[in-house]
Order: structure tokens, then sequence, then C-alpha cells
């Protein structure tokens, strides 16, 4: 198992996560062995956005004897009222649900206490000012919960939480059918088939410029719906019109900067071996890029995708994380370079100054990146 860093968090977290779907299945008998598996394969982190009160009693059960093998992110926000899983803004049933999640899951901290889904600037401004992130930052300063976070599908959104510097966690829906689509408060836009009917062209730049700005202040992004809700596994359902891998589907969201986990939902065992088996999958089995280029009526052209078929170079320039700092020292507009961008590139072995255009990468680039005009750019940029 890899572990990446979260962020400015400290926290080291498995790349493969678990999210809690399939956890209640079975009469939750499920979740000791989604658990079970997770220590003997090293996943160490796992959402639970939930609110049945048998699925946190269950998982508190399942954590018992091995709490401090696991990372939790759990959710504020999220209550169980009525039978039913809901969303509140309500700060009375918020403190009220904590409560009871603590209580439930047998523990005295959760690493990310989550603020849930919020997807409407009207909802943020709702966040900060009735109380609901005072309230985090209180359990925080509590040693309740370690790091703030929140969970959204609105790059607008997600941007404005990031920008406000009160979050130190984003959990983000990342795929590549989902970074195409424009901002938007209703989340079924994402999957709705109206919305891929015209053609689209390259990653939607709010969700660029979210994804570069977290790297940039050292906010980690937990991914959810990496696979679409298993959408994007299927031809006949995927919004592309074409199906992708496990592999395929984890290795784009793990190749977006910022990106620290890959929350897996798993019904099964099974489920979550096959998106763990991305720990051993090949070069070949991960690549993304061949089956994007292919989609019908969607196109990256243009648009560097990391997928690294520009290499090898011959000057051993490694062409995709030059790529990727250029763009996130252009991120941030005319303001200077940030100094962690500038020292993770300084330590890249060979860098842009080096290249000699003999456009060979672009020979080999599936989606017709102008990388002689990048690496003069980050020459300029970096000076070196």
């Amino acid at each position: 198992m890899i572990y990446r860093e979260l962020g400015n968090t400290g926290l080291k977290v498995s790349e493969i996560g678990m999210g809690c779907e399939g956890m209640s299945e079975k009469n939750y008998s499920m979740c000791a062995k989604l658990f079970d598996f997770a220590e003997e394969n090293g996943i160490n982190y796992f959402d639970l956005y939930a609110s049945d009160p048998k699925l946190r009693a269950a998982i508190g059960q399942a954590l018992k004897g091995r709490r401090e093998k696991f990372l939790i992110q759990s959710h504020l926000c999220s209550i169980w009222k009525d039978g039913q899983y809901q969303r509140t803004r309500n700060l009375k049933e918020v403190k009220a649900a904590f409560k009871e999640m603590m209580k439930l899951l047998d523990v005295d901290y959760i690493e990310v206490g989550m603020i849930h889904y919020c997807d409407a600037l009207s909802d943020w401004d709702e966040i900060v000012n009735n109380g609901i992130l005072d309230y985090a930052r209180e359990l925080k300063s509590q040693g309740l919960i370690h790091h703030v976070g929140l969970s959204s599908h609105n790059p607008q959104v997600a941007l404005k939480a990031v920008e406000s510097h009160s979050i130190e966690v984003l959990m983000f829906s990342v795929n590549p059918c989902y970074d195409l689509q424009p901002a938007s408060e209703d989340v079924e836009t994402l999957w709705a088939d109206e919305s891929y009917e015209q053609e689209l062209t390259n990653m939607n730049p709010e969700r660029q410029k979210l994804y570069e700005t977290c790297q940039r202040e050292g906010v980690g992004i937990t991914v959810m719906k990496c696979f679409g809700g298993g959408d994007l596994l299927n031809a006949e359902l995927s919004p592309a019109g074409a199906a992708l891998t496990v592999n395929q589907c984890i290795a784009y969201a793990l190749s977006r900067p910022a990106v620290s986990c890959v929350l897996a939902g798993a019904h099964s065992v099974e489920q979550l071996k096959e998106s763990l088996n991305f720990e051993n999958a090949s070069d070949s089995e991960r690549d993304y890029a061949l089956a994007l280029a292919s989609f019908p009526k969607i196109s990256w052209k243009g648009h560097c995708m990391y997928c690294s078929h520009c290499e090898p170079c011959p000057k051993k320039i490694d062409i995709a994380n030059v790529t990727k700092f250029l763009n996130l020292a252009q991120a941030g507009g005319n303001s200077q370079v940030p100094e962690t961008v500038r020292e993770h590139y300084k330590v890249l072995e060979h860098h842009a100054g080096e290249c000699i255009k003999c456009g060979a990468c672009e020979k080999r680039c599936p989606f017709g990146v102008a990388i002689r005009e990048n690496m003069t750019a980050a020459k300029n940029i970096f000076g070196f």
C-alpha cells in the first residue's frame, strides 16, 4: 500500500480508502468483514457519511481493539431522523448527532470532521454564519476532531471554502466525466444524460482551479464517486458512452493535484479487493489516456492529463510533473510562485530548461498538448 500526505494535516493516508456504502448490507455483518480486509491489506482511512445508528454501532464494534490502525473521516450535519438519513443545518441537531456518533463509534476523537454535503454558495454562507463552522472549530479546539473538512460536488462552493482557509480537507467527486461539467448546485446534473448530449471539450476550468488551489494551499482531497456510482464501469451506463476499468478510474483520480485518497465504495470484500488490486496493477492496466482520447463527443485536446504518454524524454525530463508544477504556479495568476511549488520543482532530477525542443514528446501525446511551449513557460517561471 502506498501512503500519501493528506494536505498539510500531517496524516498519512492509504491511497485506497473505504467508503461506507456497503457496510450496512447483510444485516451489518459486511462491516466487520470489510474492516478485517482493510486491516490485513493496509487500508487505514475510511469515510462515514451515513448517520444510520445501527451502522455507526457496527463500525464501533469493528474498530474495537484496533482503533489506532484507522483514520476516521466522519460527517457533521448528517443525522438520522424519522428512520432515514437527512442533512441538517440546525445546530442543535448537529450537536446531538455528533454526540451520538461518538458514543456509537466508542471513540474519543475522529481525525477529520467533515461538514456534510455543501453544494450551494448560500448553504456555505449559512454554515459560516449560523454557527456550524464555529462548532467544528470548537470541536477541534477540544481535540474531539483533529481537522475540519467539507464535502461538496460543486467546484465554486469548494473553492470558496478552500480560499477562506476554513477547511483542511475536501471530499470531492472526481472522475473524468464529472470533471468536464460546469459548476452546478444540482448534483444530479453530473450524471444526467442531457449533460453529455453536446460535445464536451477539456476539463472544466473551475474544477482545474480547485484542484490546483488545494495543492497550493495544502488542502488534501479525498475522492468520492471515483466510479460515478459504478456507471463509468459499464459502457451502457457511462456518460462517456464507453466503459473504463477500476484501475483507470483510480489512476485518473490519484493523478489530480492535491488528491490523497480514493474512497472506494464496496458492497463486498471482493469489490474492495478489486480496488485494492490497483496497488499491484501494471502501468498499462492503469493507463487511462488512450481510453479518454477515444471517448465519443468528448475531447481533451490541448489539455495535459498527466498520463506520461509523452515520455521517455531524451533529456530524462519528467514532463508530467514539470507540467503539473507549471499549472500550479500559473494558478495563482500574477502572484509569486509558492515556495512549496518552487521547491518541489527544484528537486526534480531534470528541469524544463534542459528541453532541446526535439518534439518527440508531442508526437506521442494523445491529447495534442503543446509540450515544448509548456517547457519554455516553465523555464521562464522557475528560472531553469
